[in-house]
């Protein structure tokens, strides 16, 4: 039985205002995130969602708890729905890592990991989402690297096209998992 999946980036952080790759780092919601996070939760009130699934990176639990609080949805924190890990680059100008992706696809940053690496981790996660939730309707909270990982699995999307796209920000993606 399928499984629908709502995928949702977290809310902006003080560092996506800055210019600021934050990878691995927690990241904090800057007052805009803050607002946006009520927002998703407003949009997905009525959406049947069965439960969360998050990024256990602050900004990320951060847009969970604004969103669902007081929902009785459970949030379910998930470490392998994070970022990809720049490594020693964690935190580093974003316009300047961002240009580099493609040399990562398979090469991981210096202490870090590699784009495939990363969106192997989200893989995971869906091997594991039928034992629990077929025939549902879920929400997943990350980043970059989560929903390329979902567009790679679930899509089929190469991922050495995906590192050359930039990342437009939409209200929301939607998948089915068979």
């Amino acid at each position: 039985m399928p499984i629908r999946i709502v995928f949702e980036t977290h809310s902006t952080t003080e560092d996506n205002e800055n210019g600021v790759a934050t990878g691995w780092l927690p990241g904090q919601l800057s007052r805009t995130g803050r607002e946006q996070a009520a927002e998703l939760g407003r949009r997905r009130a009525l959406d049947d969602i069965a439960a969360v699934f998050c990024s256990d990176l602050t900004r990320a639990t951060q847009t969970a708890a604004i969103a669902f609080a007081g929902t009785g949805i459970p949030v379910l924190l998930d470490w392998r729905l994070r970022e990809c890990d720049y490594g020693e680059l964690n935190g580093s100008r974003a316009a300047d890592l961002h240009v580099h992706r493609p040399e990562h696809v398979d090469q991981p940053y210096p202490a870090g990991e590699s784009w495939r690496q990363a969106v192997a981790r989200v893989g995971s996660f869906m091997t594991d989402l039928p034992c629990r939730w077929s025939d549902r309707r879920v929400l997943v909270i990350g980043h970059v690297a989560t929903r390329w990982g979902l567009d790679h699995a679930l899509a089929g999307q190469r991922l050495e096209d995906l590192v050359r796209r930039d990342f437009a920000w939409q209200p929301g993606w939607e998948y089915t998992a068979d």
